[in-house]
């Protein structure tokens, strides 16, 4: 099955690139940069074009760990493939920083999973195992209109091999 979107988290140390987006979906919340695959694209082209495009950074080593689907109110929402990108420690990227997308800036791991936190996108469930596995996961989060109901983990099966 082919998903839709993309996502990247782009860690720099104990640090990941995070956007507070200015449009829906996600608008006002922390999220990875990334979105829709256009047609043509595989998803490891969409997630390096979308990279490019909302942060000026042009990866070469980025690694996909896992997909992400939704179901809402019963029906299928589609999903995105998740990627984990780490630049070194010494990459000069200052933040905070206006871009047409957003506003991006470093925020630490901790800041990131802090229960407490609640400007961020739902991606909690899923980022600390895709940062620290080494196996791929695929995650079926379940709402019930805006509220999370439930999510689903398990090991991905099939690797797509244009992913």
């Amino acid at each position: 099955m082919m998903l839709n979107f993309t996502i990247c988290f782009i860690k720099r140390g104990n640090e990941i690139l995070m956007l507070n987006r200015e449009k829906g979906s996600w608008m006002g919340r922390w999220n990875g940069v990334g979105g829709k695959i256009e047609p043509g694209e595989t998803p490891l082209q969409g997630v390096l074009r979308e990279v490019k495009e909302e942060t000026g950074l042009v990866l070469t080593d980025i690694d996909h760990k896992g997909n992400v689907t939704w179901v809402v109110d019963g029906a299928d929402y589609g999903g995105m493939y998740v990627y984990i990108a780490e630049i070194p420690e010494q990459t000069s990227y200052p933040t905070p920083v206006k871009r047409e997308e957003g506003i991006l800036d470093w925020k630490t791991r901790e800041w990131l999973i802090d229960k407490e936190n609640t400007g961020l996108a739902d991606f909690m469930y899923f980022l600390p195992q895709m940062l620290d596995g080494e196996n791929k996961h695929t995650y079926r989060y379940y709402y019930e209109g805006d509220l999370l109901v439930n999510v689903d983990e398990n090991p991905l099966e099939k690797v797509y091999s244009r992913v």
